[in-house]
């Protein structure tokens, strides 16, 4: 589900579109709404209310009775019906290996490269400070 949640709708759909596609219906259309967003100071403090962020979240039901869930920050609706279908496709027994192997897998391998490439780039920015001692004293 992380894979699905950090990748591009476009993506998603575009894999999907190479499968052939139970017949499926929206239990929850695509909506909108606000989570809470909690912090800890130095990880282990009391928690407090940090903010709200945007997510959007959808249902979906295959015809065989499976059901999927999606969420994802933003407002995206249509990523969120998409991953809602990847959900309950993974579930089906007849469908949950293609989708690893035509979508999941890729993606997966997809955004570890662009993580690989975003730390090298990091990585070459990055300044090792030190402090030289005087002789004097």
């Amino acid at each position: 589900m992380a894979v699905l949640a950090h990748a591009e709708a476009g993506e998603i759909a575009a894999r999907l579109r190479n499968l052939a596609l139970p017949a499926h219906q929206d239990l929850r259309a695509p909506e909108n709404g606000l989570v809470m967003l909690r912090g800890r100071v130095g990880g282990d403090g009391a928690p407090f209310n940090l903010g709200e962020a945007t997510v959007s979240r959808a249902a979906v039901r295959l015809a065989s009775g499976e059901v999927g869930f999606g969420y994802t920050l933003g407002r995206d609706g249509e990523k969120a019906r998409l991953i809602a279908l990847c959900d309950a496709l993974m579930q089906s027994r007849d469908h949950g290996g293609a989708v690893e192997r035509d979508v999941v897998a890729p993606l997966r391998e997809q955004l570890m490269i662009e993580r690989k490439q975003a730390a090298a780039e990091t990585a070459a920015t990055k300044v090792d400070f030190y402090t030289m001692v005087r002789g004097e004293g």
